[in-house]
């Protein structure tokens, strides 16, 4: 492992300044649990690292149709490396039920940083949080899924709908008891032929149409009657995310269980999308610090022109850019996630905080998924041809960043939902109501640029007729991300010092002025340098 990877090794918790800034920032009970998490991150710099390379070159997911009786099974084969790790990381998905916080659950998906690996965790988070608020009743399944013993997953994609669940098709029918029977070909089912319990939707026979028709149900892998309750047609090829089983999942007449209101369905499912597109935030960023880690080892390990690639202007520009982009993204992510912790026991219909916490999430599954593409494509270029090498290990992590801005919902998607929390749900208030004050209060010409980009945008999204604010959704989007950030990386300086006064400067000049970055941070080693040295 040494000969793909400088990150190997390492301690991954110990090694990330910025993740302890945010947790210290956040989290009330961080340090309480910094022993744990520095025993994770070495876990994480080893036996996980082993793991997902060996996955993702050796030994992808294998469907197996039948055992060896000739039945029907249709479960994957795992190699006994990804199954160990997935049951000891198998409790990152505890705290929030057991009297702890989201931002534990988040840091620890984030140290993993592997989509793939991260989805299957966080596909059966999912499953647990929906048992958990909605359908108790089903708390065995729920302490199985939370122990490790069963996998869950989260089953809404349909081929004639994709992000559109109004469209679509799976028609439920209910028995005499407790039981549906759901009828559908889920055309992209992460976690298949791993699932054991999956939430689906599907729209009870004679309901109305369009996305609130739908209710949402819980559905074992094996029915009463101890039969297979659905079937994998097969795996898809995937460039990316390999450590993670996706197929199509063929639903006759499979048994099911509503969760809670059937009427209250596409509320309970767009709760768990909350859930989920944060952790694809934390996965992107995962992904960018893995790639990130790497390449602070190669600049001090490469000589070229008699130097050591970290004495070169133009090297230090870039590892200034990424830098940047992580502190920020990072940031707005657990400002996203702390609002979540405060207001994720909230039920339908829902509070004003609710609804502030799905307009941070849009932003920062957005804005974090372009930085982790734009980071991991920069880091490939910092490494050169053997960027490109799989040997080198850095192609993987930019393969895996490049779906982070496509699931959980693309950008348009993300742009959509954004504006109805603004045009429906008003929440563009309380965001104002917050960062006004802290741009005001940190008073520098930069504050100030951001905080009138924030008025600018936000003004005119309430001045344009709905097609025309559609049309400028994804910009105003990323403006308000931007401008976010450098209200966050402002704050955090009552906590991590003036390192983030600084980010928040180099910020704002080049994604919201759009200008170069100033030159005085060509040797200011405590923006872009680290203390990994070899």
């Amino acid at each position: 492992m040494n000969h793909i990877s400088y990150a190997y090794g390492k301690n991954h918790f110990a090694l990330d300044g910025d993740l302890q800034i945010l947790l210290k920032h956040y989290w009330s009970d961080y340090s309480k649990h910094k022993a744990e998490l520095l025993e994770f991150g070495e876990y994480v710099g080893r036996d996980i690292y082993e793991t997902v390379y060996h996955v993702d070159h050796d030994a992808r997911p294998v469907l197996i149709s039948h055992d060896l009786d000739g039945n029907r099974i249709d479960r994957v084969r795992l190699s006994p490396a990804q199954r160990a790790v997935l049951h000891h990381t198998a409790h990152i998905n505890r705290p929030p039920y057991e009297g702890g916080s989201w931002h534990h659950h988040y840091a620890l998906g984030y140290l993993i940083g592997d989509p793939g690996l991260y989805c299957i965790l966080t596909i059966t988070g999912q499953t647990i949080y929906a048992i958990h608020k909605y359908a108790p009743e089903f708390a065995e399944w729920k302490e199985q899924l939370l122990s490790g013993e069963a996998y869950g997953a989260t089953w809404m994609t349909e081929s004639q709908g994709g992000s559109d669940l109004g469209a679509n098709l799976a028609v439920a029918t209910k028995d005499s008891g407790a039981k549906w029977h759901i009828t559908a070909d889920k055309y992209f089912a992460s976690g298949a032929g791993l699932t054991d319990y999956a939430i689906t939707t599907a729209r009870p026979e004679g309901g109305k149409q369009g996305p609130k028709g739908l209710a949402l149900f819980l559905m074992p892998r094996i029915n009463s009657e101890g039969d297979l309750n659905f079937h994998i047609r097969r795996l898809k090829d995937k460039s990316a995310t390999r450590a993670v089983p996706s197929g199509e999942a063929e639903l006759n007449h499979s048994e099911a269980y509503l969760i809670g209101k059937a009427e209250e369905g596409i509320y309970y499912t767009l709760e768990n999308l909350t859930v989920s597109r944060l952790a694809n935030a934390m996965g992107a960023m995962g992904t960018a610090r893995k790639a990130h880690l790497e390449v602070l080892s190669r600049v001090h390990r490469r000589t070229a022109f008699g130097k050591s690639l970290k004495e070169y202007p133009l090297i230090r520009r870039d590892l200034t850019d990424l830098a940047v982009r992580l502190a920020g993204g990072l940031a707005l992510s657990f400002h996203a996630i702390d609002k979540f912790d405060h207001a994720w026991n909230v039920r339908p219909p829902y509070t004003s905080a609710y609804h502030y916490t799905r307009f941070l999430t849009h932003v920062a599954k957005n804005r974090t998924a372009e930085h982790a593409s734009a980071m991991t494509a920069m880091v490939m270029e910092l490494f050169g041809g053997l960027g490109f090498l799989e040997e080198y290990g850095i192609s993987r992590w930019h393969r895996e960043a490049l779906i982070t801005p496509i699931w959980e919902g693309p950008s348009n998607i993300q742009a959509l939902d954004f504006l109805e929390t603004i045009q429906k749900h008003h929440a563009h208030e309380t965001y104002l109501e917050e960062f006004i004050p802290l741009l005001e209060m940190a008073g520098t010409p930069s504050a100030k640029i951001a905080q009138q980009t924030i008025e600018i945008a936000l003004e005119k999204m309430n001045t344009l007729s709905i097609p025309e604010a559609q049309w400028y959704a994804k910009h105003t989007l990323e403006k308000i991300a931007d401008a976010t950030q450098v209200a966050l990386l402002y704050s955090l300086a009552k906590t991590g010092g003036q390192r983030y006064e600084k980010l928040a400067e180099l910020y704002a000049v080049h994604f919201i002025r759009q200008e170069e970055y100033p030159s005085w941070a060509m040797t200011d080693q405590e923006v872009w340098g680290t203390n990994i040295s070899d």
